[in-house]
């Protein structure tokens, strides 16, 4: 019989761990949280001194009973939770639930799943870290505490079913901000003017930009000044006023943090943040590799340190030796000096055996999981590995008292883009070799092109994911969540990658901002961010934080409840008639997503399924091309009129039409396709858009 009792979150670590241990281990998994603020109440005693009242999660009555049993059975029972506040917290509340005397449980933290990690944390375990514990019930507490008093007032001045919350709160306030910003900006025009100098002696052009004269950069603003330009560069003699040649060193990447992470998947790949965060769950909690079993293949998925331990990095180092070369190793030490912000006891995300390589392992992954590893795996190897060295060029060119210049670069040594490469580094233009102040330039051609300043752009996930950490607004943890949240409760819509407001995400930020300044005033959750590390780190007392914050909270509630009015939130009209009566269907939204409904209701109670246009017509029919899904959930896309007509497709029409045939162009990936296969057209998206 075991001896010693292992607890951990997940099944799936269970699996993977109990392959670890030997007969004197039995391993059982908690599923997540045992205990939490119960739903029907807030849950906190404001009376006595603002104390949780938790309670057994619902359904896991039967659980505990078998993890009681097999605690009692055991000689040493050792909490092997995830290695962050929640995880510890999660300890702590199965300690308490399971009844566990201090003598007889440890606690045991590992950053990755492996073997190795796994018997070493065994061999030190240690008490519980009741700074974490605090740290974490600090947050629940006062996101409970905002949720809770807001989310009410919410119901009563707007709709039912609406919440607040802490964090969410101020992400929707960045999102309106910027959507304000959009609204408010007004484009500036501007002009280039470029020369298409022939080089005596090269077949290829050398193209020049206007820069300035002899007293610095002239910005041309108006077609006036370019064409006053054009004309007095016309006629004027080319010359070359320097040469210059040197070099610009792109520096690695760092690895992976949560935040980085999750930027760089929704950016290459096109993950949601939630998505990402699943995916590297199961590849932190193991997948079966041919010869090795079950095995976590990267480590601890929620950090946001950039330190690398020193015998993965040695690994890294070797394995790059043997594989690039002696010079593509990194000179340098290239983990960042972490800021206060930071837990450190975390390493970067990287995988746990850098000779796991994505292709070694390909069979063993989904596409999505390999896809997610392989960014993984290509990252840490950039690392450790050495700068990336370009040769540029620029060229300094005379025309009377007007100055143009040309610049280009290529890659000398690739360095660490022989493993990772950085898209936006694309080697800039293509110089002519062999010029110098004594090269012979005539003008071929002088092109004037009017152009217009954008506005900011709208936020994506991986843009608002990126100033959320710039801001120290939450942590690893609450990323995915926070953005999940917001965009469920319909405060946020997103298309083509864009997040936008809706109707109700305004109403909800007006109130907010009106009657709660504090909660979404972004230093203020910052610096709460702050006192939770300060907890963290066992220099403040979780209950001051929440002692100092509640009753100018209650304060701001009693006065919205008197002084805010109700805000109706008009339902989005279609053109859709009603069958029955006649009158315009409006959308509503349902468990399951939109769908239309009569405004009659509760005397008319019709209602139909809404099939959102894409804005291109059937090829067929020449109706309107409607988003749909099948019965398991999976979208297509097909005709309004089905089924009259049976157009379908699982990629997403385009509005493009194919210039060898006259078909319509499918979405595939970032190119567009011919839906007919025999014509055999596609073209990248980028270049239909240029």
């Amino acid at each position: 019989m075991a001896k010693n009792l292992v607890i951990v979150e997940s099944p799936a670590k269970e699996k993977t761990i109990k392959k670890f241990l030997g007969t004197n281990y039995e391993v059982l998994a908690s599923q997540g949280h045992v205990r939490d603020l119960p739903k029907s109440q807030m849950g906190i005693d404001i009376e006595h001194d603002y104390e949780p009242k938790y309670i057994t999660i619902r359904g896991k009555g039967d659980l505990l009973a078998k993890l009681r049993k097999a605690a009692k059975k055991a000689e040493h029972v050792y909490l092997a939770t995830d290695p962050d506040r929640e995880g510890e917290a999660i300890s702590w509340h199965l300690s308490n639930a399971l009844k566990l005397e201090e003598k007889k449980a440890s606690r045991i933290t590992f950053n990755e799943i492996t073997k190795n990690a796994v018997k070493a944390s065994l061999k030190e375990p240690r008490q519980l870290d009741m700074d974490l514990v605090n740290a974490q019930q600090a947050r629940r507490v006062l996101d409970r505490m905002v949720g809770y008093s807001i989310s009410p007032l919410l119901w009563e001045k707007v709709k039912r079913g609406l919440s607040a919350g802490r964090v969410q709160s101020v992400a929707l306030r960045l999102i309106c901000d910027r959507e304000e910003e959009i609204n408010a900006f007004i484009a500036e025009e501007y002009w280039t003017l470029d020369a298409i100098l022939k080089v005596k002696g090269e077949r290829k052009p050398l193209v020049a930009r206007f820069y300035g004269d002899e007293n610095g950069k002239i910005e041309i603003k108006t077609k006036e000044q370019a064409d006053k330009i054009y004309h007095e560069v016309e006629g004027q003699e080319f010359l070359i006023e320097e040469v210059k040649v040197g070099e610009r060193s792109k520096k690695v990447p760092l690895p992976f943090t949560t935040s980085t992470l999750q930027q760089e998947a929704s950016k290459v790949l096109n993950f949601s943040t939630q998505k990402t965060m699943r995916l590297a769950q199961q590849l932190y909690e193991g997948i079966d590799i041919k010869g090795k079993g079950m095995i976590g293949i990267i480590t601890y998925l929620r950090t946001d340190s950039t330190r690398i331990s020193e015998e993965a990095d040695k690994t890294a180092r070797e394995y790059i030796k043997e594989t690039y070369g002696e010079n593509y190793i990194s000179k340098l030490e290239t983990n960042k000096k972490n800021n206060q912000k930071i837990q450190d006891a975390h390493e970067a995300i990287r995988p746990t055996d850098i000779t796991l390589t994505p292709t070694k392992i390909k069979e063993a992954l989904s596409k999505e999981q390999f896809r997610l590893y392989q960014l993984i795996w290509k990252r840490f190897v950039a690392s450790r590995m050495a700068n990336a060295i370009y040769e540029t060029t620029s060229v300094k060119i005379k025309a009377g008292v007007y100055q143009f210049t040309a610049s280009a670069s290529k890659v000398k040594f690739d360095g660490f883009l022989s493993v990772y490469s950085v898209e936006e580094e694309k080697e800039e233009g293509k110089m002519i070799n062999g010029l110098s102040k004594k090269s012979e330039l005539s003008l071929e051609n002088l092109e004037s092109k009017q152009h217009f300043t954008q506005p900011p752009a709208h936020y994506t996930e991986a843009a608002l994911v990126k100033a959320l950490e710039e801001l120290g607004i939450g942590r690893p943890s609450t990323y995915a969540p926070t953005i999940t949240t917001i965009l469920a409760r319909r405060y946020i819509v997103k298309e083509n990658k864009n997040l936008y407001v809706t109707e109700l995400g305004e109403a909800v930020n007006r109130i907010m901002m009106t009657a709660f300044p504090v909660i979404v005033d972004v230093s203020f959750t910052a610096n709460m961010e702050s006192l939770l590390d300060k907890v963290e780190e066992g220099s403040v007392d979780w209950k001051t934080i929440v002692r100092n914050f509640y009753p100018d909270l209650e304060v701001a509630v009693e006065n919205a409840e008197k002084e805010l009015e109700k805000i109706e939130i008009a339902d989005e009209v279609t053109e859709e008639l009603c069958d029955m009566c006649g009158r315009n269907m409006v959308v509503k939204y349902g468990p399951h997503g939109k769908f239309l409904a009569c405004p009659g209701f509760p005397d008319c109670r019709n209602t139909k399924p809404y099939l959102e246009k894409i804005g291109v017509a059937c090829p067929k029919c020449g109706k309107d091309i409607v988003l749909k899904k099948t019965k398991k959930g999976r979208k297509y896309y097909g005709c309004e009129d089905n089924p009259n007509c049976d157009f379908m497709s699982w990629q997403k029409p385009s509005k493009e039409k194919c210039p060898e045939c006259g078909g319509i162009l499918l979405e595939k990936g970032n190119k567009l396709a011919c839906i007919n296969e025999q014509c055999g057209y596609s073209t990248n998206k980028q270049n239909k858009m240029v």
